[in-house]
């Protein structure tokens, strides 16, 4: 279970928009991700290089996590919001639920929550 303090340093982690360094302080060697009901991404290294890719096809992204955080026991919920800006202009507001379980101070495995159509940039 996360303590108080771990829960808000990883928030404030994610929202300083250091997402990969967040994976490589916050997850478990062997944590998993998965995106909606799409197969899971298993492994640190791999969960930052495909975290790294991501943010890369962005310009830049702006993150805040939508209070309150949910913990009961190892279990976490919450609520981000994201705002991708493109390399051409355009943006996407993606708002999404992350359910976690830690593992003592560090997520183990993570699934996220989203309406796919979110994707679609809206023009510059």
């Amino acid at each position: 279970m996360p303590s108080p303090a771990t829960l808000e340093a990883f928030i404030a982690r994610v929202e300083s928009n250091a997402h990969v360094e967040a994976i490589e302080e916050f997850y478990t060697e062997q944590a998993s991700m998965q995106e909606n009901n799409a197969q899971p991404r298993v492994g640190r290294d791999t969960l930052m290089a495909h975290e790294a890719k991501a943010l890369a096809r962005a310009a830049s992204v702006q993150s805040s996590c939508v209070r309150p955080a949910l913990l009961n026991g190892d279990h976490v919920v919450l609520r981000w919001v994201f705002v991708f800006t493109g390399h051409d202009g355009s943006t996407r507001r993606i708002e999404e639920l992350a359910w976690q379980r830690w593992e003592g101070e560090r997520i183990a495995q993570e699934q996220f929550f989203y309406d796919p159509a979110q994707f679609s940039p809206r023009p510059a």
